[in-house]
């Protein structure tokens, strides 16, 4: 017994000792790595009559200030820390000298405008940087538009309008259109806004920049309302995506309740993740059942998605069923030439889920219940989730993120990614992000608590 009481004690030891072993930080690119006679400069901020920088212990950051990857202890991940966001004692730009050019690309997402807005206000105010351009239409919009001049006056109300001003598109990337204009135009400060297809086109631009030594920065802000980037905590809009997603959920269930064997189905946002169905469901508790990419589900026979909601019809009268927009995809019928279609980024194109599964549940009813009343209320509400303005949370967010940028930019920091990691803002590597994901984990304690609130079968076949 004695020796047991060791084992478990030394082991105890040896656990706890991992905790303190070497953790790798994550190197930045400094535009110093490739342009060595940079001279740097005082921060501008000390001399901005509205903050004290001088006077406050600790409000430049060092090297030394970092955020841990992981703040929970596991010895099978290894350990990660990212150099903390804010700013620093010397910069690398002289404002006066500053060109900025900001350009959203890819999809709609809540708080594009706030993150516009206050990469405009904060450079204009905080560094006193005058020269400011947006670059309309994404990618393309480098060398087939003229850039638009952005100041505060011109962005002040952005924050309250859905969508982005400065427009969007797919597609249009030529890597080297891109460099030449930045380089002809004479940017020296690079803000792209933008999903993962985006930020691999930043690491693009990024390192072409770094071939031809410009002393151009180049800064990621990772927007998906899908919520799939990898490493950072969420992504803006998502919590605003949740939050209206909950208004079409409340609707299925006031018209699936209000029938006899009423079925609200509502298809919410998800390509290949379902993080916005995931949490709509938990923050609803008004939802029978949740399906979302990362999990295969069928229909037919013991276990499958019909005798679940037999079942649940049987007992309640009514069931409210959400599936995210990639789940299921492999079920539904295609032409080869749905086979081969593809969106301007190269993406598949999907197939409406919703509308599929509506037609499946009518076939289904009729040939199991003939003559037995049954009504499928099917609600989309994609484009009114996505082309809203921010809530309250996101637009802090936005606010935190877009000076986050800023600071690292001016510090000469370049090819990152600013982003909160266990609720700090912290500088991660574009490379990082990009070839990073964030599928749900149905393993997870998250999708267990969606089984519980639901009592969803987990449609693996006997």
């Amino acid at each position: 017994m004695a020796m047991a009481d060791s084992v478990s004690d030394s082991d105890s030891v040896s656990d706890i000792t991992k905790l303190f072993e070497p953790i790798n930080l994550k190197e930045l690119p400094h535009l110093t790595d490739f342009i060595p006679n940079l001279q740097s400069l005082p921060n501008p901020l000390d001399q901005n009559p509205y903050f004290d920088a001088h006077q406050v212990e600790g409000f430049y950051f060092t090297q030394s200030d970092v955020v841990l990857r992981q703040i929970s202890y596991s010895d099978h991940l290894p350990r990660f820390a990212y150099h903390r966001a804010g700013p620093r004692k010397q910069v690398y730009f002289d404002p006066r000298d500053v060109r900025v050019a900001i350009v959203t690309c890819g999809g709609l997402c809540p708080g594009l405008n706030t993150v516009i807005r206050e990469l405009v206000v904060g450079l204009w105010d905080l560094y006193g940087v005058r020269q400011i351009s947006g670059i309309t239409a994404g990618y393309r919009g480098f060398y087939s538009t003229e850039p638009v001049p952005l100041n505060p006056n011109v962005v002040r109300d952005w924050h309250n309008k859905g969508g982005t001003v400065l427009q969007t598109s797919r597609g249009g990337f030529d890597l080297h259109k891109i460099v030449d204009a930045i380089q002809n135009r004479r940017f020296n400060q690079l803000y792209i806004i933008g999903g993962d297809g985006s930020m691999r086109g930043a690491v693009k631009i990024f390192n072409e920049i770094r071939n031809r030594k410009l002393n151009v920065a180049v800064v990621g802000i990772p927007k998906t309302v899908d919520n799939d980037v990898g490493i950072i905590d969420r992504s803006f809009g998502f919590q605003t995506a949740v939050e209206m997603a909950q208004q079409a959920i409340s609707a299925a269930h006031v018209e699936a309740e209000s029938a006899v064997n009423g079925i609200g189905l509502v298809k919410l946002m998800g390509r290949s993740t379902g993080h916005i169905a995931l949490h709509a469901t938990l923050s609803s508790r008004d939802v029978d059942c949740c399906l979302i990419p990362e999990m295969d589900f069928y229909l037919e026979g013991k276990g499958g998605l019909f005798e679940f909601l037999e079942q649940r019809l049987k007992s309640n009268g009514h069931a409210v069923l959400v599936v995210a927009e990639g789940a299921g995809q492999d079920l539904i019928p295609r032409s080869e030439s749905q086979k081969q279609d593809r969106d301007e980024s190269g993406n598949m194109v999907f197939l409406d889920v919703g509308a599929w599964l509506k037609s499946e549940l009518k076939d289904w009813w009729d040939r199991d219940h003939p003559g037995e009343l049954f009504t499928v209320k099917y609600i989309d509400p994609t484009y009114m989730i996505r082309a809203v303005h921010a809530n309250a949370t996101d637009n802090l967010y936005c606010t935190l993120v877009a000076h986050s940028a800023i600071h690292g930019v001016m510090a000469g920091y370049t090819g990152f990614v600013a982003g909160p990691i266990n609720g700090n803002y912290a500088y991660i590597p574009l490379e990082d992000v990009a070839c990073a994901n964030n599928p749900v984990n149905t393993k997870d304690h998250r999708w267990s608590w969606v089984r519980s609130v639901t009592n969803q079968p987990d449609f693996v076949r006997s």
